[in-house]
């Protein structure tokens, strides 16, 4: 049974218990809103660990990205940047293997996760079919459905399938003459089928079967945006928004069949143009949970897209955006190391705690008052535990100061905080 069909049911799902505890939302609350498809519970039926919320009224969620490539096979370090993802606070992770065994390192990771994990199955099927028949334009559709069952089974808990993607929409971008005319990876695979045997998108045409895998298991579907903008120049366009428009229909579909659905968004997008984007999203989708990439204010910070990322996150989210696909420092240059990982997992997480301040999450700005307690106390101990990363505020605390001192190098004795104590201390009235 779905997520959906319980709350139908006035069920009270484990899952739904666990939520309703942890994000302070009231049961009826939480359950109308599953309903709704405001809010979307992922876990797969056959997955035992705790489930991710995501949608309204709910604290604003992270992504982090793993997988293998051509080029940088190893499972093991893959392995490793899960560990430093899910230590670093990610809500989900996503396999977005494309090279060595893609299976294999699939099967592994969802071993040692103990979060929701995510796939992007189109990489799977073109790569395996690439290498058996010659060609990404000889997958089948039985392919598709083989293979999303076979990633279902295992215990993944959500998909990106890219089926907003249709005949019409790609007419549509030869007309645009972009910049980019696209750079999702899983986009591109689906656009040069399609080209090549001048057919429907099968994700779009067999919607309804994947739709039944995806109940079965409970899977939530994420659907893809092949269509975002990888520049600037090509945000808000006609195609991003014909398939916009295209992926809110599809969700009524899937949630009509109670399976649980979310909306993946830009991209590239100026910082006037973000809280267009959401609003759009929410009025086309009929305010299913929305997921973004980014979004990127500017294209040229190579080496720095983890900030531009974040900038772009924390506006998202005031604006209504619901879980923040990190971006790394290596966007655009390389697959990311740990360090990178780390880096873009903590910059997406300050910028939805940022969001869930800004848009009055009951609770968000506690930490940040806990944190300036400490601050006025000079609790450097304190402070660095109440950090969004301990370690390295106590590497920078311990490299040049020992922790135990009441000020820091910064301003040494000259502390304001010192100061104003100081001054504002009651002064003893002899009588």
């Amino acid at each position: 049974m779905t997520q959906i069909e319980s709350a139908k049911l006035n069920k009270n799902s484990p899952q739904m218990l666990y939520v309703s505890k942890n994000e302070g939302m009231p049961l009826e609350l939480l359950k109308t809103r599953i309903i709704e498809g405001k809010i979307v519970l992922i876990k797969n039926l056959k997955r035992k660990i705790k489930p991710c919320a995501i949608g309204e009224g709910l604290r604003i969620k992270v992504n982090a990205n793993i997988g293998t490539s051509k080029d940088s096979a190893s499972v093991k370090k893959e392995l490793k940047k899960l560990k430093v993802a899910i230590v670093c606070g990610a809500d989900t992770v996503m396999d977005l293997s494309t090279g060595g065994d893609i299976k294999k390192a699939r099967q592994l990771i969802l071993k040692h996760s103990t979060i929701p994990l995510g796939t992007v199955p189109v990489y799977e099927i073109a790569i395996k079919t690439a290498k058996k028949k010659g060609s990404i334009s000889r997958m089948s559709p039985s392919d598709i459905l083989e293979t999303l069952e076979e990633q279902a089974s295992e215990g993944v808990d959500f998909f990106t399938v890219h089926c907003g993607i249709t005949r019409s929409v790609i007419e549509r971008l030869k007309k645009q003459k972009r910049l980019i005319s696209m750079v999702s990876r899983g986009g591109s695979f689906i656009a040069e089928w399609m080209i090549a045997n001048k057919k429907e998108n099968p994700f779009y045409e067999y919607f309804d079967d994947i739709l039944k895998i995806a109940k079965k298991y409970d899977v939530t579907l994420s659907l893809g945006d092949g269509l975002r903008p990888g520049s600037l120049a090509d945000a808000t366009d006609r195609p991003q928004i014909q398939e916009l428009i295209i992926l809110g229909e599809l969700a009524d579909r899937a949630r009509k069949n109670n399976v649980q659905v979310i909306i993946e968004g830009p991209g590239h997008v100026p910082i006037n143009q973000i809280e267009t984007n959401i609003m759009a999203q929410k009025r086309l989708c009929n305010n299913a949970p929305f997921y973004v990439l980014g979004p990127l204010v500017t294209d040229i910070a190579p080496g720095y897209d983890h900030i531009t990322g974040a900038i772009g996150g924390a506006l998202a989210g005031f604006y209504g955006a619901d879980f923040l696909c990190y971006v790394t420092p290596s966007e655009h240059l390389s697959i990311p190391d740990e360090d990178d990982v780390k880096n873009g997992v903590i910059a997406s997480r300050i910028a939805g705690h940022a969001a869930d301040i800004a848009r009055g999450l009951p609770g968000a700005i506690d930490w940040d008052i806990s944190m300036s307690k400490l601050r006025a106390k000079r609790d450097w101990k304190g402070q660095i535990g109440k950090s969004i990363d301990p370690v390295k505020a106590a590497r920078y605390r311990k490299s040049l100061i020992s922790t135990d001192k009441d000020f820091c190098t910064m301003c040494s004795d000259y502390c304001s905080m010192k100061i104003m104590e100081q001054c504002l201390k009651p002064k003893t009235t002899l009588h």
